[in-house]
């Protein structure tokens, strides 16, 4: 046999050809490769199983554990932060009811408005002319109420104008005494409480001034209107005393306005306070 040379089996042998086991083999090989796709299939899909459950614990297990999170949250909440939170709370409870009664006090204020102008109009038609002819005299009697209202508050003016003065001359004479009983020594505290209380005296002295002025103005108007309001009397008395009823109604019912509108300020001003 020549080196290098494959051996030939005789015809007979009972040995395959070389070609028939290659086919045996790449048969067994398949097979094999076969078997082996559909092991790794069946495992494959337990695999995948496996892994949405556990992701579903997963969740789980955060969602209990952000909840035992929160719940210690609240426990651990500083009681001065709820303390401030049930104050919140009650002041808007408070705030809802004061503007439940804010619309009411303004509904009521428009349904007195609305029955008072039909009265009115109706008294009106029964008394005719003489309530346009009357209406001067109860117009000099407003005017002569706001100028009495006037009159008071000047007085008031004054009065304090002359307290301040007073007192202010009282720190002039102590800073006074002061300085003397220390001549020797010039203690500039004395000198300067001097100085203030000299300013306090000259600016006093000016609104003292001023508001008396202001108080004999005022007077003299209040004077004239009493004044007309006793001539229009005389002028007009048979008018007035035919108009009496609907200017009476009439002042009725602006005094109950008037404290409709006031309940309405207050409510606003204590709603506004509580925000």
């Amino acid at each position: 046999m020549e080196p290098g040379r494959q051996r030939e089996n005789p015809p007979g042998s009972g040995e395959p050809e070389s070609g028939e086991w290659r086919e045996e083999s790449a048969g067994l090989e398949a097979g094999e490769i076969d078997d082996t796709l559909k092991n790794r299939s069946g495992d494959g899909g337990n695999e995948e199983t496996t892994s949405k459950t556990d992701n579903t614990e997963a969740v789980e297990k955060d969602k209990t554990e952000f909840d035992e999170d929160e719940e210690q949250y609240e426990e651990e909440l500083d009681p001065r932060i709820q303390e401030e939170l049930e104050h919140l709370n009650q002041a808007s409870d408070e705030i809802n009811r004061l503007e439940l009664q804010l619309d009411e006090a303004r509904s009521s204020y428009r349904r007195i408005l609305t029955d008072s102008a039909r009265k009115l109009n109706a008294q009106g038609s029964q008394l005719g002319a003489c309530i346009e002819k009357a209406r001067p005299y109860y117009e000099a009697r407003r005017l002569a109420k706001e100028a009495q209202q006037e009159t008071q508050k000047a007085a008031l003016r004054y009065e304090r104008a002359v307290s301040m003065h007073t007192a202010a001359r009282e720190m002039v004479y102590v800073a006074e005494q002061g300085l003397l009983a220390d001549r020797n020594t010039l203690d500039p505290t004395w000198q300067e409480m001097l100085n203030h209380a000299t300013a306090k005296v000259n600016e006093a002295e000016e609104e003292r001034l001023r508001s008396e002025r202001e108080h004999q103005r005022v007077t003299q108007l209040c004077q004239e209107a009493e004044a007309r309001v006793q001539t229009l009397q005389k002028a007009l008395k048979r008018v007035i005393i035919k108009s009496k009823p609907y200017f009476e109604l009439k002042a009725q019912f602006n005094h109950i306005l008037e404290s409709e509108c006031a309940c309405a300020r207050v409510i606003t001003l204590l709603s506004g306070l509580m925000e």
